[in-house]
């Protein structure tokens, strides 16, 4: 008998005020701009909280109006809404924070680091600043943007976590030393996402810097989960990086596995690299052979199929977003529709909702003001331009400025049923939750792009050509420009070029030489050679006529990110109907 849900009728919703002069529930969309001024009132009273209160620690407390150190003592609030401040608009404060973090961040310290939490928060937040600093009015340096000190920080900060991969699988540790490394101690349980989002920080960092380990680790990793995959497609949630051998055997889309797969989706873009995205595809079809259920995912047991957990987690909004990159939009409506039936119940997303049901599980009540539904809605909205997606976005603001929002910044909700609140404020409440709702309100903003304008840059090895759109956010919501992975392979390409001109030419005067020859022996007359293939010491024992193996970028080919990549947030991304 297949296994079929039963959503109980009746549920109770959480009816907020509107604030004055928004739309009403009378049918009529959101007004944009006038929630896009909404939010950027919440951003700027959550970060000038932060500045006064916690600065230069982590995090700020919103309830005691003071902060501390949570992920490594990195001043994080402050890289991770970096580069929402530009978004926002705010060059000044931009540069100024470029200015203070220069001076204040030291990654040479004896902190015990999660691996993934400062890839996608540090790493992936000062790769995006560097990137978007000439934008931002910095006066960048020769050589931007393979050089610059953002970019020296990302890689600083990079190389401190390379140790974890030294693993006999190539599977990182999820926690390192920043000063001495792994601890000896250290457990080798890692969850699936720790050990297979790296790649689009790690391959970006190895394309502007020239050094491949970054992106070498982060591909080993990604291939060692994807070779420990179970007889019908599926992970689970964490996995001994020492044996290979899986110690939590739920498999789902939501905690501990979700970046994963949204990485082999966004590297696939960033990196038009088609095998990551066909082991993407490989395990949607896992994925909706076996956890998907009248439009909700489920968790099940790996190896078998069977339903394990019947629940629906907060991380797992993320989903439909993910679904449109790939261009299957009416499932993702379908699944999106869901999950915003659960926020109309409570004003928010429960960190877990059993389905069967219809309400939260027990001490898995709070909802720490999560970007994941948001996210989904603005990559929808752009798909589809549905007022729906809008709604969302409303009802977002409506609730955590009624539920959430204190003196001092705003504060996890601890239990949605009561509304009772923790004292926190997560620093990607700045990275993802009010930069998703702004970009959501915002459709002429330069992350929207669609490729009409761009940036010219000259650097040492060439022009480059930046700013034409189709950013590929990592999971911390960072935006990173696919076109600048371009930009730094010139110089090695034009050596390859010049070596081609040479081989042809040299290879022409021989073969004219040899004929003018051959013609005064009154020896048969011989055709040129092909163009690079006699005169090179590497090429002079190859049958004629045969290319050289090595495949190699026109010189003159244009570094803007190929086509595809502009239509990431329109849904249409390596849709190959062959």
């Amino acid at each position: 008998m297949p296994f079929r849900l039963l959503i109980p009728l009746g549920l109770v919703c959480v009816l907020l005020p509107l604030h004055h002069g928004a739309p009403g529930p009378d049918g009529t969309a959101p007004d944009p701009a006038h929630y896009r001024e909404r939010v950027k009132a919440m951003f700027y009273h959550a970060y000038d909280s932060y500045l006064e209160n916690a600065f230069p620690y982590d995090e700020l407390r919103p309830l005691t109006c003071d902060g501390h150190d949570t992920w490594g003592s990195f001043s994080l609030t402050l890289i991770d809404a970096l580069d929402t401040l530009l978004i926002l608009g705010n060059t000044s404060e931009f540069q100024r924070v470029v200015e203070v973090l220069q001076d204040n961040v030291d990654f040479d310290i004896d902190v015990n680091a999660s691996v993934f939490e400062t890839n996608i928060r540090v790493v992936g937040g000062l790769l995006s600043a560097h990137l978007l600093s000439k934008k931002a009015g910095v006066e960048v340096e020769a050589g931007w943007p393979c050089s610059g000190p953002l970019l020296r920080m990302a890689e600083e900060a990079a190389r401190k976590l390379l140790p974890a991969f030294q693993t006999p699988t190539g599977m990182p540790y999820g926690t390192v030393n920043l000063l001495h490394g792994v601890n000896p101690g250290e457990t080798p349980v890692t969850c699936t996402a720790g050990i297979g989002t790296f790649i689009v920080e790690f391959a970006t960092l190895s394309s502007l810097t020239g050094d491949p380990v970054f992106e070498d680790v982060a591909r080993v990793a990604l291939m060692r989960l994807w070779e420990s995959r179970s007889d019908i497609g599926l992970v689970g949630n964490h996995i001994d990086v020492l044996t290979g051998k899986w110690v939590a055997q739920d498999a789902g889309i939501g905690a501990g596995v979700d970046s994963y797969f949204e990485y082999l989706v966004k590297g696939a873009i960033l990196l038009q690299d088609k095998k990551l995205m066909a082991m993407f595809l490989e395990y949607n079809k896992a994925i909706r052979n076996y956890t998907h259920f009248d439009d909700w995912y489920l968790w099940v047991q790996m190896y078998k199929g069977t339903v394990s957990m019947p629940v629906f987690q907060s991380l797992e909004a993320y989903w439909p977003g993910l679904q449109s990159l790939i261009g299957d939009i009416d499932n993702a409506m379908r699944t999106f529709l869901n999950y915003y039936t659960v926020w109309k119940q409570f004003g928010g997303l429960p960190e877990f909702y059993n389905i069967p049901q219809g309400y939260t599980v027990e001490k898995r009540e709070g909802y720490p003001l999560r970007p994941e539904l948001i996210e989904s809605a603005m990559y929808l909205y752009r798909a589809t331009g549905d007022p729906t997606l809008l709604e969302l976005g409303r009802d977002a603001v409506e609730s955590i400025e009624k539920i959430s929002k204190v003196e001092c910044g705003f504060a996890t909700i601890k239990d949605l049923r009561d509304h009772k609140l923790d004292n926190r404020m997560e620093s990607f409440f700045l990275a993802e939750t009010v930069k998703y709702l702004y970009l959501l309100f915002h459709p002429n903003n330069f992350i929207h792009n669609n490729g009409s304008t761009f940036d010219s840059v000259m650097t040492p090895h060439g022009e480059c050509i930046l700013g034409a759109g189709g950013y590929i956010f990592n999971t911390e919501a960072h935006p990173i420009d696919p076109a600048a992975l371009h930009c730094c392979r010139r110089l090695k390409e034009e050596q390859w070029e010049v070596e081609d001109l040479m081989r042809e030419f040299y290879s022409l005067k021989e073969s004219r030489a040899r004929a003018r020859r051959k013609t005064m022996r009154s020896g048969p007359w011989e055709p040129p050679a092909e163009p690079g293939t006699l005169s090179s010491p590497e090429n002079h024992d190859q049958p004629r006529g045969k290319q050289p193996a090595k495949q190699r970028t026109p010189l003159l080919s244009c570094p803007s990110q190929p086509f595809t990549s502009k239509l990431a947030l329109l849904g249409q991304v390596f849709l190959d109907s062959s």
